[in-house]
């Protein structure tokens, strides 16, 4: 038995009202962990000094690697998604979801699959459906599903999708969230063995076998024709043998790598003029930042170099000339 000490809220446009309000109403000896995403996209956020000072609990940005401690409110950090396993909380530059990272689905999926039952899902106001699949994932695992009021959220689209794709277990004003919380958190579940339990970890490295493959010419979807050769034909009407489809994918491999070679070299010659320009005027904060933006694209710019270096020759035909057929 273990109580419902994982909270994970998510929230967008017109949110933060709510969140003001749920931080406050949780008192200093709480004793369950907080999770909270906000669609900040890339752009810098000052929600945890927000949260901080509306409550008794500290908050701060997760950092990757960190054990989860109870009394924290943990957010997720601009342009990194936020993952939980049962150990550790990971950071992930992972693909944006609902065009949007950090997204609150991940976080909540991989609560679901570390903690199951110990998990209580909020989705508050916002737009776009993020959070509805994950809060189907926590139901089923055995958690709770909450949501805002949609009548007195500022954006209901999101909270009324969630409700359109899950049974709610409790709708709520912003008002009264943080009572339930209180009397969820203290409730005791039956929980999976750990050695059973499954852990989000690697949930964002999880890839999905392609639909179809790309056409090389126009990139339309192809499909695989019959007969003998094997070819493929997209609906535009090109057609293609597996070798030549398999050239123009190194191609395009290799062009998007020297795009972003070029980019890499650029943004490390411009760090390196602003280093310089905060050296010069003495801005010591203005050296650090742009010395350490400058040696994360020199690495990466190391690493795709030697990636290029190692690129293996075009393929080769098949023994019985196979692969190769005029283009339509």
């Amino acid at each position: 038995m273990a109580r419902r000490d994982m909270i994970a809220v998510g929230g967008s446009a017109g949110a933060l009202d709510a969140m003001l309000a749920l931080v406050a109403g949780l008192p200093p000896d709480f004793g369950g962990s907080v999770f909270v995403v906000s669609h900040v996209g890339p752009h810098r956020s000052h929600l945890p000094e927000v949260l901080s000072h509306a409550g008794s609990l500290p908050a701060r940005h997760a950092e990757d690697g960190e054990k989860i401690l109870p009394g924290i409110v943990y957010i997720a950090p601009p342009d990194r998604h936020m993952l939980v396993s049962r150990d550790a909380i990971r950071l992930s530059r992972g693909p944006r979801q609902h065009f949007t990272r950090p997204a609150i689905d991940p976080l909540f999926r991989s609560l679901a699959q570390a903690f199951g039952p110990r998990v209580v899902g909020v989705v508050l106001s916002g737009t776009g459906s993020d959070g509805a699949r994950g809060l189907s994932e926590i139901q089923q695992a055995g958690g709770v599903a909450v949501i805002q009021q949609p009548a007195a959220a500022l954006y209901p689209e999101m909270p009324r999708n969630a409700a359109a794709a899950v049974p709610i277990d409790h709708v709520v004003g912003k008002n009264e969230l943080p009572g339930l919380l209180l009397r969820l958190s203290s409730q005791t579940v039956p929980v999976p063995k750990a050695e059973t339990a499954g852990d989000g970890s690697t949930i964002m490295e999880q890839f999905e076998r392609p639909v179809a493959l790309t056409c090389p010419e126009c990139g339309g979807a192809l499909r695989r024709t019959d007969g003998k050769p094997p070819e493929f034909r997209c609906h535009t009407g090109h057609h293609f043998g597996a070798i030549e489809i398999a050239d123009g994918q190194g191609s395009a491999l290799e062009e998007a790598l020297v795009v972003a070679v070029r980019v890499l070299n650029e943004r490390a010659e411009l760090c390196r003029q602003m280093k310089e320009s905060a050296r010069a005027g003495g801005r010591q904060l203005g050296v650090t930042y742009w010395e350490r933006l400058m040696n994360e694209a020199e690495e990466q710019l190391e690493i795709l170099v030697r990636f290029l270096e190692r690129q293996p020759p075009p393929a080769e035909p098949e023994p019985d000339g196979a692969g190769r057929t005029e283009d339509a």
